[in-house]
């Protein structure tokens, strides 16, 4: 379909678009008006990843395009949580920690997005505000008469739990009726006319989109992108070391640079479409690059993702560090830095002492799988002692976690 929105158009072209409720009128709309729409985000964790940086991202280019996005927090479907394509029931999180997780959740959105009370400024809202207020039996009988069990138990996302036998709990169950409602809410309080969303919400979105048409007789629209996987099929941002946190304090600045710079050949294009800003021709110049050549454009892909969520600042640095430690061979100032004192440290100490191992058992698993190296050379025995004396010793542990051992 070739839109004539320059919102869809660009979702199109930089492929964010898997699922849409009636593309025509969507596009339409946005053609002739400002569509404010929203994405949520429950706060399961105090950081995000980079599994909902695309989610981020639509909202950025849903404010590029000139309308106006919603960033609600899901303060109190997160006392539920969403249990789409979950083998099990989420641990239930106490109301204390759930307000801390949001309160630092927060912080990211401002590098993305721009806040205030213009028609396209972006605004942040909490779905507590309302569904901790919500009645059950008045909410049973105005909203509830409107969901049909039979139509929930045909999603994809509740058929796989019921088709390998695990429990799917009531409270659960109501999960994408909640999500359905807080489109109603937004619709009614913002004008909300979008939600967006991973694959695995389509579902839940097109509850939200029939529950509005049914009871305020109001069109609004859903949007889902596609399942963001590696070139090699494996699920994009689950690494060895763990998630990769968008908030700094979960993750060093230059990690965050390294996910990016060890992006795979054939994963460049995509993700310099998805997670930069970069015009669509030097990004098809970029992605046509050969050989070494293509670690150029890794380089301005790690650059420009990690300057547009940790800053400028951050990005220089993290680049100055890989530059000059893997370049030149020196020590690079963004790098873990761990003191050794005695002059010698044993491997597993040194893993652990880094943070690149959560316990020695782990330390020495990581050994065993080759993935220890100290000044490039793989360490083959957990028992072997790394001789720092007053200098500075390189330390790697697999392809993304780099660090120093300093003589104290």
């Amino acid at each position: 379909m070739t839109y004539q929105s320059d919102l869809l158009r660009t979702l199109s072209d930089r492929g964010y678009i898997h699922q849409l409720t009636d593309a025509s009128a969507l596009d339409a709309l946005a053609a002739s008006e400002i569509v404010p729409g929203y994405i949520g985000f429950d706060p399961t964790a105090p950081s995000l990843h980079v599994g909902h940086l695309v989610s981020i991202m639509m909202l950025r280019q849903l404010q590029r395009a000139g309308h106006k996005p919603i960033v609600l927090m899901g303060g109190g479907t997160g006392k539920i949580g969403d249990p789409s394509f979950k083998d099990e029931a989420r641990k239930l999180l106490t109301e204390d920690t759930i307000a801390a997780n949001v309160a630092s959740i927060k912080r990211v959105f401002e590098r993305f997005l721009t806040f205030g009370d213009g028609p396209t400024d972006a605004i942040m809202l909490d779905n507590a505000e309302w569904l901790d207020r919500l009645e059950y039996i008045p909410f049973l009988r105005d909203i509830g008469q409107h969901f049909s069990v039979n139509r929930m138990l045909s999603f994809d996302s509740v058929k796989m739990r019921l088709d390998r036998e695990q429990s799917l709990s009531f409270l659960e169950f109501n999960y994408m009726i909640l999500q359905a409602y807080d489109f109603l809410e937004l619709s009614r309080r913002a004008g909300c006319r979008l939600q967006m969303g991973g694959s695995d919400q389509w579902g839940n979105i097109v509850n939200g989109v029939d529950l509005s048409r049914r009871v305020d007789g109001t069109q609004v629209f859903g949007l889902t992108t596609p399942l963001l996987t590696n070139a090699d099929g494996t699920k994009m941002g689950k690494t060895v070391g763990g998630a990769v946190w968008l908030n700094a304090d979960q993750l060093p600045d230059y990690d965050y640079w390294q996910f990016w710079r060890n992006t795979a050949d054939a994963d460049v294009g995509v993700r310099l479409r998805l997670f930069t800003d970069l015009p669509l021709d030097e990004i098809a110049r970029l992605e046509a690059l050969q050989g070494a050549e293509i670690n150029e454009a890794k380089k301005i892909l790690a650059n420009a993702a990690t300057a547009m969520c940790r800053g400028a600042a951050a990005a220089e640095e993290a680049a100055e560090t890989a530059r000059r430690t893997f370049e030149e061979g020196s020590a690079g100032g963004a790098l873990p830095t761990l003191a050794v004192a005695g002059g010698s440290i044993g491997i597993v100490d040194a893993l652990v002492g880094l943070g690149f191992a959560k316990s020695k058992g782990e330390a020495r698993r990581l050994v065993a799988g080759g993935g220890a190296r100290v000044e490039g050379e793989k360490i083959d025995s957990d028992t072997a002692v790394i001789a720092v004396g007053q200098g500075i010793v390189r330390i790697s542990a697999g392809k993304k976690h780099h660090g120093l051992l300093e003589g104290a």
